[in-house]
């Protein structure tokens, strides 16, 4: 069976934290999850701590010392799944943002239809966001507009967080190279795996705003992306160079 991991970045989710974990933990096929935890100050680490006991083979968590990005904490979750040797790697809110039934879509896009990467997108087939206020929704829209129009990449949804990889992705890009820490992160890990040519499929889902927690989204989390963009149009992609031993 392949194995596969959900990688889980979080900061101050106590509201949401088990609930995702169990409604992960309740599909068929098998999911582990991998949490990121930033020093969370309302104790979701100690929540995910009760529950590994609960769940000792299957839900693992990194604690890290204080906020220090998105894009930051998914590398660190990118490296520990590979080094576990896990065959698709998932990303995931975890918030409810991303409807934890959806990720066997992700899985059989990969595993059956062939992409390297799956994309769970809102913008692929018209725009499917509940609950956002409608300038969110439109400047959210049209910088995936401008990031393809830029970048030159087939891709609707090019902020995207709900994500799988199968592991010769993430073996293949540098991640030490990854230049954006916050939701630029996103775009750039979409448009390496474009230029290493990796095939790149989309698949609809619905996006709900949470319900529970605090948004993390700011104005610089834009701008750096805006800016961003600009400067990867002039990079080199290149891939990993490995050793002889395999290792980079």
């Amino acid at each position: 069976m392949d194995r596969k991991i959900v990688i889980i970045p979080t900061y101050n989710e106590k509201e949401n934290i088990e609930r995702i974990i169990r409604a992960v933990f309740a599909l068929d096929g098998l999911y582990n999850i991998i949490v990121i935890e930033d020093g969370s100050p309302d104790g979701t680490g100690n929540i995910v701590r009760h529950l590994q006991d609960e769940f000792p083979e299957r839900l693992f968590m990194i604690e890290r010392s204080g906020k220090q990005g998105l894009g930051t904490a998914y590398i660190t979750g990118f490296k520990w799944a590979i080094e576990k040797g896990y065959d698709y790697i998932f990303e995931m809110d975890a918030d409810f943002s991303h409807n934890p039934e959806d990720l066997p879509k992700l899985y059989e896009a990969c595993s059956i239809d062939g992409a390297d990467l799956a994309i769970g997108s809102r913008y692929c087939n018209g725009i499917s966001v509940i609950n956002w206020p409608i300038g969110r929704v439109i400047m959210s829209y049209y910088a995936s507009v401008y990031v393809r129009k830029v970048l030159g990449m087939k891709v609707y949804d090019t902020t995207a967080g709900f994500k799988c990889y199968r592991r010769k992705v993430l073996e293949t890009i540098d991640l030490d190279n990854v230049k954006m820490k916050g939701y630029g992160f996103q775009i750039e890990m979409k448009y390496s795996t474009f230029k290493l040519g990796f095939k790149i499929k989309e698949v609809p889902i619905i996006f709900v705003d949470r319900k529970e927690g605090t948004s993390k989204m700011s104005s610089g989390i834009f701008g750096e992306a805006f800016w961003g963009v600009l400067k990867m149009k002039f990079r080199k992609i290149k891939p990993r160079v490995r050793t002889q031993t395999g290792k980079a």
